[in-house]
């Protein structure tokens, strides 16, 4: 039987939600956004679908996002999501249940971690096994957790910040920030509103700071294939990438008439500083944390840098700056979780002490 039984990696990210079947890889990437029925909570659409019902939907419909800071805040929508999630990666049709890993956050609390198993569990999973996103994402970015010195990684995803150093497979030492993407979004939204008076949505709060946010305010020439086309057609409109002002389209507080004003990389990047500051205090917290011979190794490989928020321009030299250590975004950050959770699930007695299992 155990042949026939599929093995899934999920994260199940705030911003975003990645599936990775084991033997194929990712099959599966979409936002963590689900809309459904205000009558009756029947599910109308998940994922890329009901993305682009956010703050478009009539009085009948709700799209939301069911996880907020990495963790599971409606119960029953996120079920259902990780339903549909199975569904589209082993098909509807199955005789055996998969075998699925989660990774959930350090910081997440007991009650939180059960959530999570009974939602996995109910979804239609046979077993379910927990991993912690920090040791998920060192996996994932090819880092030799097994050895006896210091690895320290930090995960900064939509809605939280992992900061962990890894020591012979396990967390020696951790700290988890509810402080990452989202509150950017908000940050940048926020601004907007306060000194133009112009209210904009979350879209549009993200697609500034993929096309304009930089975490230093320079005029460095960045690379702009490491966003994906759906982010760039998002995010531009009819502006070029990289660039140093952009057109925010909104609603004008006080008349209530649509309304267009420019934005400028130096406006943003004040705005989104204290942001980055509380992610920065968090990773200054491990190192103050670490034992020294650790924070020898560290100091010697540097910090890498995980998750979605960590491809904001700059921010890896803003950390550099700001702690001492050298940092470095790991390749294709945002898979960096899902590959090391489907790693762990591939080879399951490898990494047995690493996992909890219900």
């Amino acid at each position: 039987m155990f042949g026939f039984t599929k093995r899934l990696g999920i994260d199940l990210g705030t911003a975003n939600s990645v599936v990775w079947l084991a033997g194929s890889g990712v099959v599966l990437n979409e936002p963590t956004v689900v809309a459904v029925t205000v009558d009756d909570g029947r599910v109308v659409a998940v994922g890329n679908e009901a993305k682009d019902m956010l703050g478009r939907t009539p009085g009948n419909i709700t799209a939301s996002r069911p996880m907020r800071d990495g963790v599971i805040a409606d119960y029953q929508i996120t079920e259902a999501m990780l339903s549909y999630f199975i569904d589209r990666a082993v098909g509807r049709n199955r005789i055996f249940k998969p075998e699925i890993m989660i990774c959930v956050p350090t910081g997440a609390s007991q009650v939180e971690r059960r959530a999570v198993i009974d939602a996995t569990l109910a979804a239609g999973a046979r077993v379910a096994y927990l991993i912690e996103e920090p040791l998920a994402a060192a996996i994932g970015a090819k880092i030799p957790i097994a050895q006896a010195s210091g690895h320290m990684i930090v995960d900064i995803g939509g809605g939280s910040t992992e900061a962990a150093v890894i020591s012979l497979g396990g967390v020696v030492v951790h700290k988890s920030a509810r402080v990452a993407g989202n509150k950017l979004d908000e940050a940048i939204a926020n601004f907007v509103k306060k000194n133009y008076n112009l209210i904009i949505g979350e879209r549009m709060a993200e697609a500034i700071k993929i096309t304009i946010g930089d975490a230093m305010g320079s005029q460095t020439k960045v690379n702009s294939s490491q966003f994906t086309e759906k982010q760039k057609q998002l995010a531009t409109g009819n502006s070029k990438l990289p660039a140093d002002s952009m057109e925010v389209r909104g609603r004008d507080a006080v008349s209530g008439l649509p309304r267009i004003i420019t934005v400028t990389r130096a406006e943003l990047t004040a705005a989104i500083t204290p942001v980055l500051h509380h992610i920065i205090s968090a990773i200054k917290s491990v190192l103050e944390e670490t034992p020294p011979e650790l924070a020898a190794d560290i100091i010697d490989k540097g910090i890498v840098m995980a998750g979605g928020t960590s491809l904001l321009r700059n921010f890896d030299k803003l950390v550099t700056q700001m702690t001492g250590v050298p940092a470095h975004v790991a390749d294709e950050p945002l898979l960096c979780v899902v590959r090391g959770t489907g790693v762990a699930i591939e080879n399951i007695e490898l990494y047995k002490r690493s996992v909890s299992k219900k």
